[in-house]
């Protein structure tokens, strides 16, 4: 790639465009302490001294490791076995990028396939790509292909729905200048979205479990959608939910989407994570991104094919259902390995004892004085309601060394109704120490 300088002509129409009488002004609102300060760094370190000063450094973080730990709300801790950092570590696998020459990429072509035949099984739905970022991008792309498909351009967004997936659909609506619904934040799981759905309604978005915890049948939300001809959208931000729930296809789902990070990849200070994507067979030609399909060459040989990209680059803009250019292939592939090593009944398993430790939680938490248990229904993530702010019962957790949840108001600032109600997750790394550590601490800061 050629490197084009910009010159002190280009750098002063740049200026003179935006108004401003030089680059020092651009800088003006930064305080002069903090512009350009001097750093206070030795001039040189051998290998070693640099180590240790950066392994001194990382102790000051607490990790999820050392700590009882029980935060959730989108990004969740599970075992990871070693085999899948292992194979993953492997060089073809390692430094793979997209499959543009399918017919020397086999290997790759075979494990998203294997990927998106194990995203269709455990959501119910009939074909899955191999294209997405993380889940909430996930969910923006399913509002545009629901806008393809039904020609309409209303989203509505349940209550229900992590702030960072409305947020994520909101940003691509403003952009293309379509309207978009978000229902009222529904802490109880009482919310009716049927009433939101009108005749230019393109699909109706909704969490299961949501944001809060709360576990819904979606059957009769699926039934008013249809009825007036809209799509229903079912996000899942905790897949391994899906070991032990019904899945969103069997209760009615037109596109499911989903964050895959607890299956295979680590919780890594917030990304990279891997989007899932699943819809109806008679929906696949306005699925965003790449679909990995299985074949035979002339020689009757199986073989891997990349099929049905209407893609950026592989389709005339205008015609493209997506600009999504790579995916998270590596993150893809972790999960697939993991999702191989647990099986049917091994993701069942690991559901059930996910769920398990959560009810075993939530009835110890329940016993505090002020405590109560918002979800009726829940997998292994639950909302508490405090008798203080959550907050800052949080922050006197941490001095204890417990990473006791997150607060609601972290993910609704400003919306005061939510400042007293914590989310509270429970998996399979958790023990019974750690639990009882929890409300122990609890009693102790309320």
């Amino acid at each position: 790639m050629r490197y084009l300088g910009l010159t002190e002509a280009d750098r002063h129409e740049m200026l003179e465009t935006i108004g401003v009488p030089g680059i020092d002004a651009l800088f003006k609102d930064v305080p002069a302490g903090a512009l350009n300060p001097r750093l206070d760094l030795p001039p040189h370190q051998g290998e070693l001294e640099v180590e240790r000063a950066f392994a001194a450094m990382a102790k000051k973080n607490v990790s999820p490791m050392d700590v009882p730990f029980f935060l959730g709300a989108g990004a969740y801790r599970h075992h990871i076995p070693a085999a899948v950092d292992h194979l993953i570590q492997r060089s073809e696998f390692l430094t793979s990028y997209t499959p543009y020459q399918p017919e020397i990429s086999q290997g790759t072509l075979q494990y998203l396939f294997e990927f998106q035949t194990q995203v269709s099984m455990i959501t119910g739905m009939e074909v899955a790509n191999a294209s997405m970022y993380d889940g909430a991008t996930s969910a923006a792309e399913a509002v545009l292909m629901a806008q393809r498909i039904t020609k309409r351009s209303k989203a509505v967004l349940s209550g229900g729905l992590h702030p960072h997936y409305r947020d994520t659909v909101a940003t691509l609506m403003d952009q293309t200048d379509q309207p978009h619904v978000a229902a009222p934040v529904d802490l109880a799981g009482n919310e009716d979205l049927s009433t939101l759905i009108d005749d230019q309604t393109a699909c109706v978005v909704v969490q299961n479990p949501s944001v809060f915890g709360q576990l819904r049948d979606l059957t009769s939300l699926a039934r008013a959608c249809q009825a007036k001809g809209a799509l229903l959208v079912v996000a899942v931000t905790e897949i391994t939910s899906l070991g032990l729930i019904t899945p969103p296809g069997a209760m009615g789902a037109d596109i499911v989407v989903a964050e895959g990070q607890s299956i295979g990849v680590p919780l890594s200070f917030g990304g990279p994570y891997v989007g899932l994507f699943a819809t109806r067979e008679k929906y696949v030609r306005q699925m965003p991104g790449r679909l990995c399909g299985e074949t035979v060459d002339q020689d009757g040989r199986r073989g891997f094919v990349l099929t049905l990209s209407a893609r950026e680059q592989h389709i005339r803009r205008e015609k493209a259902t997506s600009n999504i250019c790579t995916n998270s292939g590596l993150c893809a592939l972790a999960f697939t390995i993991h999702m191989s090593l647990l099986g049917e009944a091994g993701l069942t398993k690991l559901a059930e004892i996910n769920h398990g430790k959560a009810v075993q939680l939530a009835e110890k938490l329940s016993q505090l004085k002020g405590v109560a248990i918002v979800p009726q229904a829940f997998y292994n993530e639950f909302a508490i309601t405090l008798p203080q702010p959550a907050a800052s019962v949080v922050e006197k957790l941490v001095e204890k060394k417990i990473l006791g949840g997150v607060p609601a108001s972290r993910l609704f600032p400003g919306d005061k109704s939510l400042e007293n109600v914590l989310l509270v997750t429970v998996t399979e790394t958790n023990t019974e120490g750690d639990m009882d550590k929890l409300v122990a601490a609890l009693k102790e800061v309320l």
